[in-house]
């Protein structure tokens, strides 16, 4: 399998903290993996490096054969989750997602139901997501980031208000868009989703990253 993402001698200081410490790890194509650690660890920070809202401080990311803010300022073809997905609150699920893929024009209406329905959401649904439960914005947010059909996932923390169903079904899903060739990267606390979806599995510890198996 070849690399979907590579990470080089990354470091990030922030106001003299150093947030991540010379961080040197691939991630490759056709596997999930996980990302585990404690709060404050530098989980969300390093995801946020590799999808370009954070420049690190020295080192460089390589993301499907592109360094990310050389090559491309963000990287393509990616699904993201990090930290609560943000909507408008007085738009319905549908009328969010339509916004969203109107800013690329890759997927028409047909594609934006699917992705909803895959993540047992209805898309004539008319309620505004401000009356959304936890776990229907999580679902939200999930088919935001899969609409597209992206190489690559981000996934920060995917579970995160999703009853048992709908957690058993999330990871089908995921389990299935490995078996394409997908590359996914999760963070999780939940050590059953680590133990039954992921490859490999990465601990941070006060920025340091290392390999757990």
């Amino acid at each position: 399998m070849s690399e979907a993402i590579k990470v080089q001698n990354l470091s990030l200081t922030i106001k003299g903290s150093e947030i991540l410490k010379d961080i040197t790890h691939s991630f490759e194509k056709g596997k999930i993996h996980g990302l585990i650690g404690r709060n404050g660890s530098g989980k969300t920070m390093l995801m946020k490096c590799i999808c370009g809202f954070v420049k690190p401080t020295s080192g460089e990311i390589i993301v499907d054969g592109k360094r990310v803010g050389k090559d491309c300022d963000f990287p393509e073809n990616i699904g993201i989750i990090i930290e609560a997905p943000g909507f408008i609150p007085y738009y319905s699920g549908y009328h969010n997602l339509k916004l969203l893929a109107g800013l690329n024009r890759r997927i028409d209406s047909d594609r934006i139901k699917e992705a909803m329905k895959k993540v047992g959401l209805n898309p004539n649904l008319k309620l505004q997501v401000r009356k959304y439960s936890l776990g229907m914005r999580q679902r939200l947010g999930l088919a935001q980031a899969i609409m597209e059909n992206p190489d690559l996932l981000i996934l920060d923390e995917p579970m995160n208000g999703l009853d048992k169903d709908g957690v058993s079904d999330m990871r089908q899903y995921l389990l299935a868009l490995k078996e394409k060739g997908k590359a996914i990267l999760i963070a999780s606390y939940s050590a059953e989703d680590i133990d039954v979806l992921c490859d490999t599995v990465c601990e941070m510890d006060k920025g340091k990253l290392e390999k757990v198996r």
